[in-house]
């Protein structure tokens, strides 16, 4: 715990050296259509948040919804690996201004693309105004392809981790039954509350071993987050152990693509429609991808820690 509070106070220190830029961007556009930006986070690794992402996006994407992952995991970018695609280009080769952003874009089956970011979120942080607001202006041009962008974090309490977090309309939080899965899980959450007490969290538990055991990991750790940091979680509910991920994982293709009758597979395409189903008046509140993008950069006066 004491490295972990550790942690913390370091991040904070970082960013609290930044200095807060507003932008008449993030302002919304009457009749704009904006996509919905969701971020699939973890407090450790190890979780299965990557096999979510892809088979969420495609169970999506499958209801008829264009989907663009972004892989955010600066330290090990893998969506490429589970769809067993490798991408010609990543963001950074946008942020160089070599190339388009639809040129990066890796066409995956089911309405779902990707993009590699590479370190290119990263490197978007050390950007002049006038540079940022040229790359967020060609980023923001996702919103003509896609309803919804999911964000793929890395896992942790990093600094990047905790701007896609706080950057985003909503958060999906994965955990598994595992005691230090859930106490990481709600460490995450109590940083994020230090600077946003009204974040929806949404979560997912995974590789439960019986419906039992998934509701009672739900309702320990939104019993935790609701009496002791006042926000209120909601579960979009949860994956069950499957072996047959993990082949799907070696012969990289996803799992809801080589074992479509599964239970598993219809719990996906469950939190798929549960999650478009409970969000439908959240989704008129978003900022978009332009909005998201300021966020993210703009994310640097937290007060993560107390």
């Amino acid at each position: 715990m004491r490295d972990q509070a550790d942690r913390l106070r370091e991040i904070i220190s970082r960013l609290k050296t930044q200095k807060e830029e507003s932008s008449p961007l993030m302002e919304s556009t009457p009749n704009q259509k904006k996509c919905r930006v969701l971020t699939i986070t973890s407090g450790k690794g190890g979780v299965g948040k990557t096999t979510i992402s892809v088979n969420l996006a495609l169970s999506l994407g499958k209801m008829g919804y264009r989907v663009v992952i972004l892989d955010a995991d600066l330290g090990l970018a893998n969506i490429d690996v589970l769809f067993g695609i490798s991408p010609s280009y990543t963001l950074l080769d946008v942020i160089k201004n070599e190339k388009t952003i639809f040129d990066t874009l890796t066409e995956g089956p089911m309405n779902v693309k990707f993009i590699s970011g590479g370190c290119g979120m990263q490197e978007m942080a050390n950007l002049e105004k006038e540079q940022l607001e040229s790359i967020i202006e060609k980023i923001s041009f996702l919103e003509n392809v896609a309803d919804i962008i999911l964000i793929d974090t890395g896992a942790g309490i990093s600094e990047s981790v905790i701007r896609f977090v706080l950057a985003a309309d909503e958060v999906i939080l994965i955990t598994t039954p595992e005691p230090t899965s859930i106490m990481d899980a709600y460490a995450l959450v109590k940083t994020v509350s230090y600077n946003d007490k009204n974040k929806i969290i949404q979560l997912v538990v995974n590789r439960a071993r019986s419906e039992k055991e998934a509701l009672h990991v739900t309702r320990k750790l939104s019993n935790a987050v609701e009496t002791f940091l006042n926000i209120k979680p909601y579960s979009l509910g949860y994956i069950m152990y499957d072996s047959n991920i993990e082949k799907a994982i070696k012969s990289q293709e996803p799992f809801i693509i080589s074992h479509p009758r599964t239970l598993v597979s219809r719990q996906f395409s469950e939190i798929a429609h549960k999650l478009m189903r409970v969000n439908q008046d959240r989704s008129k509140n978003t900022y978009g991808l332009r909005g998201f993008l300021h966020k993210f950069i703009n994310v640097n006066n937290a007060s993560w820690y107390r």
